[in-house]
C-alpha cells in the first residue's frame, strides 16, 4: 500500500499536489493501480480532482492498465456528482473508444450527452464536445443529435463554450 489517498490530499486545490509522483509509482508498479482507482471514493473533493488527472495521465502512457475498469468508469464513476470527474470521463472515453465494445460506446455516449444537457461546468462542456463531435464524424444518429446541442452552446456566454460549440459545428458541417 502507497496510501495515495494522503498523499493527494493538501495544498492548493487547483495544484497538482503529488499527481505525478503517485502516476510514476503506479506505472512502475501496475498492481498499484486499483489502490489509486479507490482514491475516486475519498471524501475529499481534491483528492478525487487528482485521481481523475492521474487516470488521464496513466492512460496517456500506458492505456491497458485502464482497460479492465472501463466497465467501471461507465458505472460507478460516472455516478460521480463532481465536474473534474465528467470531464475527465469524456477524456478517457475518447482516448479508450478502440478497446471499448459497442455496448460501452453506447453507455459512455449517454453519459456524455446527459452531460451535455444538463451540466453547466465549461470544463465538461468543452471535454465533452470534442469527444461527441469527433465520435459524431463516423456516427451519423450521433451527428444529428448533437448539432442542436452544439447551435444551443455556440450562443453560451462563456466565450470559450461559445467558441468551441461553433468550431464543433465547423467540422462537422464541412
Amino acid at each position: 500500500m502507497k496510501d495515495f489517498e494522503s498523499r493527494l490530499k493538501g495544498g492548493h486545490p487547483n495544484s497538482l499536489g503529488n499527481t505525478v509522483e503517485v502516476v510514476e509509482d503506479v506505472i512502475a508498479e501496475n498492481n498499484l493501480f486499483n489502490e489509486l482507482f479507490n482514491c475516486y471514493f475519498s471524501k475529499d473533493e481534491v483528492v478525487r480532482l487528482r485521481t481523475s488527472n492521474a487516470m488521464k495521465r496513466i492512460c496517456k502512457a500506458k492505456k491497458s492498465m485502464l482497460i479492465p475498469y472501463i466497465d467501471r468508469f461507465l458505472t460507478d464513476i460516472a455516478k460521480i456528482d463532481q465536474a473534474s470527474t465528467q470531464w475527465t470521463l469524456a477524456q478517457l472515453f475518447g482516448m479508450m473508444k478502440q478497446e471499448m465494445t459497442k455496448s460501452q460506446i453506447e453507455q459512455a455516449k449517454k453519459i456524455m450527452k446527459n452531460n451535455l444537457e444538463h451540466h453547466n461546468d465549461w470544463i465538461v462542456l468543452n471535454q465533452t464536445m470534442d469527444t461527441l463531435t469527433n465520435w459524431s464524424k463516423k456516427d451519423t444518429d450521433l451527428k444529428v443529435w448533437i448539432l442542436p446541442h452544439l447551435k444551443r452552446l455556440s450562443s453560451d456566454e462563456r466565450k470559450s463554450v461559445s467558441g468551441r460549440a461553433k468550431k464543433m459545428i465547423d467540422k462537422l458541417t464541412r
